[in-house]
């Protein structure tokens, strides 16, 4: 969530300055920085979704039946897959975090997290990213509040509103502003 205000003339113009002159960091500059940031989202976006369904797709009942780990996986991850794999390999081996760290069958919560993260900072862009009212409610309802009851009322409490995934989607790039 922090990260988001890194992107921002608002916040950078408190500290990025130039080591000699001490002129602002540039806007033109700025702009180059947040396009360079969605390098290649869409690919990432959709190999993150497809290791999320293979995440899942070993937790489900069914798989304990799998004879094949390399058609099981081709199987689940047809429609995210963009790129031919590596014969004589396969992700489930190497991929941790679908048996290991606690993330069985959660590895969804990256993407899940980035909407939410997304959907909040566009909130504090709506009414200024150094709003005090927006801060007090993110603090209130979020960071004071976490874990006390189910999460998506707290977040209804802050936003106003259920997270929005084109939040996120216009972050990235991957959908107009």
């Amino acid at each position: 969530m922090l990260e988001n205000w890194v992107y921002e003339k608002e916040s950078l113009d408190l500290f990025a300055r130039h080591y000699e002159t001490g002129e602002v960091i540039p806007l033109a500059l700025i702009k180059k920085i947040k396009e360079s940031a969605n390098f290649m989202e869409g690919y990432q976006t959709v190999r993150q979704i497809g290791l999320a369904k293979l995440d899942m797709g070993w937790h489900i009942s069914k798989s304990v039946e799998v004879r094949d780990v390399a058609q099981y996986e081709k199987e689940l991850q047809k429609e995210t897959e963009l790129l031919d794999p590596v014969e004589g390999t396969n992700t489930s081996c190497s991929f941790s975090h679908i048996f290991q760290g606690g993330y069985s069958s959660g590895y969804y919560s990256y993407k899940w997290a980035e909407v939410l993260d997304a959907d909040a900072f566009e909130f504090f862009r709506e009414t200024g990213i150094f709003n005090k009212d927006t801060a007090d409610l993110f603090k209130k309802h979020i960071l004071s509040a976490g874990g006390s009851e189910h999460p998506m009322e707290l977040y209804k409490r802050f936003r106003g509103s259920e997270p929005s995934p084109q939040a996120l989607l216009r972050r990235t790039g991957m959908l107009s502003k």
